[in-house]
């Protein structure tokens, strides 16, 4: 088992994960974007840099509309950053990001890491449904279950 899958199953419950994943596949019921969780353990002191490396590194880029959006919980370091595809920065005003990551940050300042996690995926959820509503030739594009660890840790 991975470090980050370790740290993981300590913070969430197997119900957790399975919530997360559940909120996943709601979301991508209603948008065509993809979302991807993943928990790892350090950013290095760097997560949008790390971030951005996972998603490359995945070629979560290789979505039909550029719209697929990396949440990745840094567990050791308590941090998080999102990062989404240049599709999504075309289409979506300036506070996206920050009105996405606000309901997040303070869920896991108070210590409620599935509540800000869910929160996150719901927020993407309803936003994203406008911006990139579901077509009837939707397919899912990207694997829905919950990444652990990126480089092996």
């Amino acid at each position: 088992m991975k470090k980050a899958e370790k740290l993981a199953k300590e913070i969430f419950s197997d119900d957790d994960l399975q919530e997360i994943s559940a909120a996943i596949k709601t979301f991508e019921g209603r948008t065509s974007g993809e979302i991807v969780i993943s928990f790892n353990t350090s950013s290095h002191g760097q997560p949008y840099k790390a971030a951005k490396r996972i998603f490359e590194k995945a070629k979560l880029y290789e979505t039909k509309e550029r719209n697929a959006t990396l949440i990745v919980l840094f567990l050791a370091e308590q941090k998080f950053a999102v990062y989404g595809d240049e599709g999504i920065h075309k289409e979506v005003p300036k506070d996206f990001w920050e009105a996405t990551v606000d309901e997040m940050r303070i869920q896991f300042a108070q210590g409620n890491m599935r509540q800000g996690l869910l929160a996150g995926i719901n927020k993407l959820g309803e936003n994203l449904a406008t911006y990139f509503p579901v077509e009837a030739d939707d397919i899912n594009e990207l694997n829905d279950d919950i990444q652990f660890g990126a480089n092996n840790e």
